[in-house]
């Protein structure tokens, strides 16, 4: 398979700035760039943060409008609607200009907040929270492809960090700010936080960013759309309802099985014909991004899956306080973020990367399998220390899975490139929750029956995730009992993902070390032009 080198556009003070003098623009981008990126994390940061500030708030909002039976739609709602949506905004981007596309997204997203805060009954806020993932699906796509027309390839390592502890902050920092916004403004106020930063980055990107603007004349592929949507939707729904909702063998979930599967093979049928397809099936004969795409959808399964059972694991078997969840974390995301830094300034310096998936690929493992060894008697200490090793390699493979993905394409198709590798993580993500949630629930209603016997099974029928209050009601033998239930859960969790990861690390060896694309003072682009960077107004 080919990987495609054609030359970036970028910026760092390479060549004029449509006009002027170019030692003027040398020494202004660099400040201006710093904006942009500044209101692309604010952005990110939207993105990441909702769901976990949401989910803190959650009893407080039946409590008040009812509707418990329709609870797990607030979340369902959104995560269909984002992942649907991203691939059809990273495509608009491409077709019609990315800042148009990214602003649109923004106002959807602010929207969608607005009427979810002023939601009165919980049917409203379904819909509201639809609305709001809708935008959201060009939040995150909108920020990499950005950063992909801005920031050669060469150069973009040094905004790995940046990228890292925007996901830190938000992964800790979440449930503390939205305990602490409900319990003092009220949950509204949970949505209400997004206007307004969301409207200081609105503020920010309309005044400095300037990308070129295209008219593509082709439609855009409805019917491509449709097929991906109802897909994607079948199978986030399989891997929501599977085993709490529908059992995995019921006529349901089996439905909705033969409607993904007949969906998507019908839209890879369909994208070989259309004129200007969803998914153009030719970045995929790149190695790299098919590699990536794999990595990535792996990254996803692991880490939203470690960050699921983790905190249980904490609270359940090592007595710690659901109130600082988030803070549980530290230790991996900690790592993550310093990993991340260091990746980037080595990739950037170096213009090398191959080792960086390899080395993620085996520390992930080896943590992964660390963490399946935690039994009853493992110290916080100890489970910091192997969350840590799981850290440093998710920090090896976060952010260089899309910078190689977006290496691997041409410039036209960044959009695409951008969507496709956040789709392949969000869909990694959401098997990850699902397959390991279903084999820890196995295995800890198993153990419960074993050891508390019809008490044990009782505790355990509606569900294998106790909260703290219920944990302190059991009788001193069954909450034993649920202790080694919940510490073998985890075990059979984290070998699965150990085991999954495997396939990402002999993924990795095959990835080719293309030179990454860069914006040297006299680059040339593939038609001999010289490269010449957007155009960012001067601060």
């Amino acid at each position: 398979m080919a990987d495609t080198q054609t030359k970036a556009p970028g910026t760092g003070g390479t060549g004029r700035s449509g006009g002027g003098d170019g030692t003027e623009a040398q020494e202004k981008q660099p400040q201006s760039v710093r904006v942009v990126i500044l209101a692309l994390m604010i952005t990110m940061m939207l993105a990441m943060l909702d769901n976990m500030i949401v989910g803190t708030a959650m009893p407080t909002i039946v409590g008040e409008l009812g509707g418990l039976e329709h609870l797990s739609w607030v979340v369902t709602a959104y995560t269909l609607a984002t992942a649907a949506s991203t691939p059809l905004w990273g495509k608009i981007g491409d077709m019609y200009g990315r800042k148009g596309a990214f602003l649109a997204s923004i106002v959807i997203f602010l929207i969608g907040s607005a009427l979810s805060g002023m939601a009165q009954d919980m049917s409203q806020l379904i819909a509201f929270r639809a609305v709001q993932g809708l935008g959201a699906g060009g939040l995150m796509v909108g920020v990499m492809a950005i950063i992909g027309d801005l920031v050669p390839p060469r150069e973009r390592g040094k905004y790995q960090g940046m990228m890292a502890g925007v996901m830190a902050i938000a992964m800790i920092g979440g449930p503390l700010v939205g305990g602490t916004i409900t319990d003092h403004l009220g949950w509204r106020w949970a949505f209400y936080i997004n206007l307004p930063l969301g409207i200081v980055a609105l503020g920010l990107i309309t005044a400095v960013l300037h990308l070129p603007k295209k008219r593509s004349q082709a439609r855009i592929d409805y019917l491509g759309a449709i097929l991906l949507t109802v897909g994607i939707t079948s199978i986030v729904l399989v891997t929501t309802w599977g085993g709490t909702e529908y059992a995995w063998s019921s006529a349901r979930i089996m439905e909705l099985i033969g409607i993904g599967v007949a969906a998507l093979v019908g839209f890879v049928f369909w994208q070989t014909r259309a004129s200007e397809p969803i998914l153009p099936l030719h970045i995929f004969r790149s190695r790299n991004f098919t590699l990536m795409s794999i990595i990535g959808f792996i990254t996803g399964f692991v880490m939203f899956g470690a960050t699921l059972f983790l905190p249980l694991y904490q609270q359940s078997v090592q007595g710690a306080s659901a109130t600082n969840s988030g803070l549980l974390l530290l230790p991996m995301l900690g790592a993550m973020l310093l990993t991340s830094l260091v990746v980037g300034r080595i990739t950037t310096n170096s213009g090398r990367y191959k080792i960086f998936p390899i080395l993620g690929g085996v520390l992930m493992t080896i943590g992964l399998y660390l963490l399946s060894t935690m039994d009853t008697d493992t110290s916080r200490f100890t489970s910091g220390v192997f969350m840590a090793v799981v850290g440093l390699g998710m920090g090896c493979l976060m952010q260089i899975t899309m910078l190689v993905a977006q290496n691997s394409v041409e410039m036209k198709d960044m959009g695409v490139a951008s969507s496709s590798a956040t789709l392949f993580r969000t869909l990694g993500s959401s098997f990850g929750v699902a397959i390991m949630g279903a084999l820890f629930n196995s295995r800890v209603q198993d153990v419960m029956s074993e050891r508390a016997g019809a008490l044990g099974s009782k505790v355990t029928e509606q569900s294998a995730q106790l909260d703290a209050a219920s944990l302190a009601k059991l009788p001193a033998a069954a909450r034993e009992a649920y202790q080694f239930a919940v510490s073998d859960g985890t075990h059979a969790a984290f070998v699965l993902g150990a085991a999954v990861t495997v396939i990402g690390l002999v993924a990795a060896f095959f990835v080719k070390e293309v030179p990454l694309r860069g914006a040297a003072p006299g680059a040339k682009d593939a038609e001999g032009e010289a490269v010449r960077p957007p155009v960012v107004e001067p601060v």
